[in-house]
């Protein structure tokens, strides 16, 4: 064995769930938490000691997401539908974002959604905002 596996063998069992491609939620969300603290240090600095890790941990993420995350496309209320079952939510779950007759309404393409309807969903779910646009 050469010399950095060597090294790289004493130090896997630490570093391990950091460079590995999550498999569940779990492990997802983790790796999430750590791209947003990373995000927070580095910024937009790419001559950061720590913009590489970023870059790492992103494409790990991306990885989970193209297998285990869906994303629909299309309007917003169907975003908001799809969700809405992978939760298993039903319209009186969602009274943050109004009274169930507002719900019904967003739902069934009466009303759009506003900008504070946007921000809670897109927290609630961690989804873009965009998602709702």
């Amino acid at each position: 064995m050469n010399t950095q596996l060597k090294e790289l063998s004493k130090v896997w069992p630490e570093i391990r769930p950091v460079f590995s491609v999550p498999h569940n939620k779990n492990d997802y969300n983790k790796l999430v938490d750590l791209l947003d603290s990373l995000i927070d240090e580095v910024g937009d600095n790419e001559n950061h000691p720590l913009s590489s890790l970023m870059e790492t941990i992103g494409s790990l993420i991306e990885t989970y997401e193209s297998r285990h995350v869906y994303e629909p496309d299309g309007n917003p209320v169907a975003v908001l539908n799809a969700l809405m079952k992978e939760h298993g939510l039903k319209q009186s779950d969602l009274l943050e974002i109004g009274s169930q007759g507002v719900v019904s309404e967003i739902l069934s393409g009466k009303r759009q959604m506003n900008l504070r309807q946007i921000k809670i969903l897109s927290e609630r779910f961690k989804v873009s905002p965009a998602v709702f646009i």
